[in-house]
Order: C-alpha cells, then sequence, then structure tokens
C-alpha cells in the first residue's frame, strides 16, 4: 500500500488565488493523501470555493475557524488531525507542479533525510528562488536567511511532532523558526534542485508584513522569545 500524506494548508481571503492552489494538489501524479484545508475566518468567498471542490473531491477535509487565528496556530491545529505519515505544506496563493509529491516522496525514502522543499519559480517570471543559497550548508545559510520555500515542505509528521510543531510564540517566522528547531538538532533537510513550486510573492506574508517578518526572523536568529507588540 502506498504511503499517505497529509496536506496542509491556511487560508485566509484568498478567492482570487486559492483555486488554482488547490487544483494543483488535486491534480498531483501521486494521489493517496488527505487535503487538510482551514478557512481562519475568511470574509470573502473562499469558503465556497473550498466547498465547491470538497463535494466532488472526499480527499478534501475543511475546517473554519470561527475568529481568526493566524498561519502558526492554524497549522497546528491541522497537525492534530493529519493521519499521513507524510506532511506537505501548501500555500493558498501559491501553485504545486504536479509531480511535485511523486519527487519528493522518492527522496525522502531514498535518502537520508527527514524532509526537503524545493526551489521554487516566481510567478510571472522566469527567475528561480534560491538562487546562490541553494549551494551552501543550510546551517550556515540559516544564519542570514531563511533558503527554504515553506510552501514546498514535505517531511515526516513524526519529525515536526518530535519538536513540537509550529511555535506559537512566533505568529510571524514560524517556517523560520520550525526548520533553525529542525537543523539545530541535527536533522537533515535538503533542497530539491528541480524547481516544483510556483511562488505568488505579490501575496506573500514575507512581502506583506515585511517589517514584521524581520523581526521575528531576528528573534529566530539571536534565539529571543519574540513580542509582537514590538514588531
Amino acid at each position: 500500500m502506498s504511503k499517505k500524506i497529509s496536506v496542509l494548508m491556511s487560508v485566509f481571503n484568498d478567492e482570487k488565488n486559492i483555486e488554482k492552489a488547490i487544483l494543483g494538489i488535486l491534480n498531483q501524479t501521486y494521489s493517496n493523501f488527505e487535503f487538510l484545508i482551514v478557512d481562519d475566518a475568511s470574509t470573502d468567498s473562499t469558503n465556497e470555493i473550498i466547498e465547491k471542490y470538497q463535494k466532488s473531491d472526499k480527499r478534501i477535509k475543511h475546517l473554519k475557524n470561527e475568529k481568526n487565528i493566524g498561519l502558526t496556530k492554524s497549522l497546528n491545529q491541522l497537525l492534530k488531525i493529519a493521519d499521513g505519515e507524510f506532511i506537505a505544506r501548501q500555500d493558498s496563493d501559491d501553485i504545486s507542479l504536479i509531480d511535485r509529491f511523486e519527487k519528493q516522496l522518492y527522496e525522502l525514502t531514498k535518502k537520508d533525510i527527514v524532509g526537503c522543499s524545493t526551489r521554487a519559480i516566481i510567478r510571472n517570471s522566469s527567475r528561480i528562488t534560491p538562487n546562490k543559497s541553494y549551494y551552501f550548508p543550510k546551517k550556515f545559510v540559516m544564519n542570514i536567511k531563511n533558503p527554504f520555500v515553506h510552501g514546498s515542505l514535505f517531511i515526516y509528521k513524526s519529525e515536526i511532532l518530535s519538536i513540537g510543531g509550529y511555535d506559537e510564540k512566533f505568529y510571524y517566522a514560524q517556517d523560520y523558526k520550525l526548520m533553525a528547531d529542525l537543523l539545530a538538532v541535527n536533522k537533515k533537510v535538503s533542497i530539491l534542485k528541480e524547481p516544483l513550486y510556483v511562488l505568488n510573492i505579490n501575496n506573500n506574508i514575507s512581502t506583506k508584513f515585511k517589517k514584521e517578518q524581520k523581526y521575528f526572523a531576528d528573534c529566530v536568529k539571536s534565539g529571543k522569545t519574540p513580542n509582537r507588540d514590538e514588531a
């Protein structure tokens, strides 16, 4: 029997992008997955779009938060109900190429690593990220920036749970903190050279909340406990 993947996606007011994100997952060449989507109290038509696809594909499980709790807590909420051996992340404004899961699963089962992300094509351009930082040791690069495209993360669920999931003190930069925590206990995480993800940098959190992201990322680097009021 094939190994099961739990796909985690949190969304808030993203009616313009979520349909493409959903289709990128449903059309994967590797089909044994559950698609866990939590709507974080959207006020646009996001819920209706999710429900439309849920009716035609039972792999989708749709949760609704009564109030907005943010990405970090929403991801931990999904982790608690995930029953796959592997966790795959997906952001609601990005797109996974159809063979992403197949290639990432092969990478994890054939190499001595606990997880991997992929390089990504920047939407509406020919640029690929990460660029030069892809070639350097991950621990070295993490002292400067986060080289991992979080939406493309694919990892053993047990490994995320072993470090307590996402650190809820980090309202922003929770992906940076997660990877730092994994590397701190000498877990091996790789970046696939082939871009298998399309990244929408115009709509992502790092762009829209640049100041806040920098503050929380600096807390990761320094080991400081963040205070959201200071961000």
